[in-house]
């Protein structure tokens, strides 16, 4: 039985924490809306770091930061993932992440993390995942 995530309206770095360690305790999520998560900080700021992400190393050896925002939050979940040992790894396995609804999964009972929820921050300064995606050049 799969476990259905909407990320719209979800703190990226919360979500991904509580995903990350229901992943290890051997449940299979799906993520959907990834492009609806958000990010804390000031639009400045966030997207100043996630540019430095991108252009950090070389072409050929990497390391190398997606730009798409279902492998942002991908790559957000691996990690708070031990994504080198064994566990770590069959774990990611059994996350997966999409950007909006597919058809799918469309219709079935999604469950919302109250934990991760936008309402936990006093500060209105946020960005979308799409917003840093479409910063970053991802055509999705």
């Amino acid at each position: 039985m799969t476990t259905i995530i909407n990320g719209e309206d979800l703190l990226l770095g919360r979500m991904a924490s509580i995903v990350a360690k229901r992943a290890l305790n051997g449940e299979t999520i799906a993520i959907v809306n990834a492009e609806k998560a958000i990010i804390s900080g000031s639009r400045a700021r966030v997207l100043t770091l996630y540019g430095k992400k991108r252009s950090r190393g070389s072409r050929e050896g990497g390391p190398f930061f997606p730009r798409r925002p279902d492998h942002i939050v991908r790559r957000t979940i691996r990690g708070m993932l031990p994504y080198k040992r064994a566990p770590g790894m069959e774990a990611f396995k059994r996350v997966k992440v999409y950007v909006g609804v597919p058809l799918d999964l469309a219709g079935k009972e999604m469950e919302v993390l109250e934990d991760a929820h936008v309402n936990r921050l006093n500060s209105p300064k946020t960005v979308t995942v799409g917003a840093v995606s479409t910063f970053l050049g991802a055509r999705y």
